[in-house]
Order: structure tokens, then sequence, then C-alpha cells
């Protein structure tokens, strides 16, 4: 437990503390005048001021804030260090400087774990090495290091012979024998659809990971590579959501405390990848047109700069309202998946726990 809450913050507060010390650095480096940077939230356990700023440590280290001066148009006194003093393209860097630290620490920890540890390989045995959580797989009980024996009365002595037993039963039941700690036994499960691939059924695990050595070039270019790919992995799943009119599955807070917790007891190396997968998330999030996050400023600011009309109070609060109300409305949306995540989650491992003391 205690493992599991300090993973916790250490992966909220660098995640986020990095992203807020973006939006620091390039107030700085054009001339904005910073009045606060704190790390953490809350009361303020140590302070110093330096300057105009008040640096500070508060009670809750889940990552921090920056409070330039003249960030509200209630604040503006006209001088030339204010946040809205500045043009436009100046606010617009400031903006994008944090999701820019989040994809720069990304690409730091890709980077790191790959030549730490070596380049992750798919291992040819049929053995599982991570579930998903909510599909067939978990919610019938399999789990990482089960070894599949048997798809539909047939033995399979590879992975891809397993997955192909199952590639080609979309939406259908299959019966699956595995080895645990030297015991057999069997299960059956319906598969999924593959999400972008609907004639082929999955059930949400994945092969084991071998590891080679990388010379450091490769390795670089490999971390770099795991950020476009996570990026455009979640462009491409949000594409398919609205053509397809889907329900996104999203993740929230409760989700993504679940997965930090089991990353922090499988390793380092997955720990820290995991740290890269969240650090991209929120990078990208932040870019998204939305009201309040620095992609929907950054929409606001670039048409300050097309139309040449300054932004007054009332845009800024109509602009404020919407995204307060689209943030909240994605927040309850993801804590809803989450909750019925793990309701659906317990019912069905309750479920296949029956079934098998019936055998």
């Amino acid at each position: 437990m205690i493992l599991s809450i300090l993973a916790v913050l250490f992966t909220f507060g660098l995640v986020i503390f990095l992203h807020e010390l973006g939006h620091f650095v390039v107030c700085r480096l054009t001339g904005i005048r910073v009045e606060a940077f704190s790390f953490g939230f809350g009361k303020e356990l140590w302070g110093r001021t330096s300057g105009p700023t008040r640096y500070s440590i508060r009670l809750v280290p889940l990552g921090g804030y920056v409070k330039p001066a003249g960030e509200s148009m209630d604040e503006l006194s006209g001088a030339p260090d204010e946040y809205f003093a500045k043009p436009w393209y100046v606010r617009l860097g400031v903006v994008f400087a944090g999701p820019v630290m989040n994809y720069l620490l990304a690409f730091v920890l890709f980077s790191g774990v790959i030549l730490l540890v070596g380049e992750p390989r798919p291992s040819a045995l049929p053995v599982i090495g991570d579930l998903t959580q909510g599909y067939p797989a978990d919610l019938a009980g399999l789990k990482a290091g089960d070894r599949i024996l048997k798809v539909d009365g047939k033995a399979v002595e590879s992975w891809s012979e397993m997955s192909a037993g199952i590639y080609g039963k979309p939406e259908k039941d299959i019966t699956l024998v595995y080895s645990r700690a030297g015991a057999e036994a069997s299960l059956t499960l319906k598969t999924r659809k593959a999400p972008g691939a609907e004639e082929r059924g999955v059930i949400g695990i994945a092969p084991g990971v071998e590891y080679a050595r990388v010379p450091v070039l490769k390795g670089l270019a490999m971390g770099a590579h795991q950020c476009w790919y996570w990026t455009n992995f979640t462009i491409q799943t949000l594409k398919s959501n609205i053509v397809k009119r889907e329900k996104p599955d999203l993740a929230g807070p409760i989700g993504i405390v679940n997965i930090v917790s089991k990353a922090a007891h499988t390793g380092l190396a997955d720990f820290f990848f995991l740290i890269g997968l969240i650090s991209v998330a929120v990078g990208f999030f932040n870019l998204l047109p939305i009201p309040l996050l620095d992609g929907g400023w950054a929409v606001v600011y670039i048409f300050e700069g097309i139309s040449r009309r300054k932004l007054t109070g009332d845009i800024m609060k109509y602009v404020n309202g919407a995204g307060m109300v689209m943030l909240l409305g994605i927040l309850l949306f993801a804590t809803y998946n989450d909750i019925m995540r793990l309701v659906t989650s317990r019912s069905a491992k309750k479920a296949a726990a029956a079934q098998a003391q019936e055998k």
C-alpha cells in the first residue's frame, strides 16, 4: 500500500510539476513576471521569495502551479512585464511550453529505459505477459505468467499459433486450457472484436517481453518513435471513436491510480515506461482545443493574432466557463468508466471463480 501511494505521488508530482516548469521557464525567458512558482498544492511547508517570485513547497505533492503577473484581465495594471501585456505569439509560446516539457520527459524516460534495459521484443512462447483491464481474459481471471496450452482443444506451442486460434473467432466463445504454477485448468470466455479490425477476435492479452541491447543512437531514435507512436495511436483511436460513434474508453483518476499502482510492483523499467506514457497522455490532452487547456488558449491566441482583436474580460469569462463545463464533463465520464470497469471486473471474477468451483 505504501509503495502504491508513493508511486502515485511521484508519478503525478513529476509529470505535472515538469509541465508547470515549462510554463515557468518560458515566462522568465520572455520577460513575464512570475509571482508564484510552487511544487505541490495546499498549505505552504517551505517558501522563499527571490525577486518578484515566491518559490514554495506545499503539503500535497501532486504537481505544482505557476502564477504569472496579470494572467487575469481583472489584475492588469498596465505594466509591460504582465502576461496579457505581451504579444499573442509570446503567450502562445508559454502555453505550448507545458506540453513540450511532457513530451521531453517522455522521450528521456523511453530512451533511458530502452538504453538501460534493452529493446523490448515479444516472446514467441504462448505465455501471458500482460492483460488489458476489463477485457475477457482479465475478467475471466487469467493472470500474467499463465501459459496457454490449448485453444478449443488444439495444442499450441507458440504465441502465433495461439493468437491464430483467437483471431479467427470474433465475438465467439472459446475454451482455453492453461498452466499456472504447474497446475492445469480450463475456462471458456467470449472474445471481443479488435478495435479497428472487427474481423479479428481478441481477449486482451499481450506476450511476455525479452530484451536485446541497442546502441545509443538507436535507443534515442526508439525513444522518439515511442512518443510519436503513442500520440498517433491516441489520435487514431479518437478518430475511430468519432467516425464509428463509439463510446471512448477513457481512464479517469481511479483507473490511472490503479494502473500506476500495478506498475510500481512489476519493476522499475515498467514503472518509468508507464510514467512516460502518462506524460505523453498529459501533453497530448493539454494540446486539445478545449477551453482552459493549453490547446484551448492556443486557439484563442492564434485567433487574436489573425483577427488583430484584443481579448476582453467578457471573452475570457465565456472561455473559462465553457472550459470548466467541458472538463468537468470529461472528468465525470472518465470516473464513471473507472467505476463501471471495477464493478464489471469484480462481478466477472466472482462468476469465473464460481464456475471453477463447480468444475
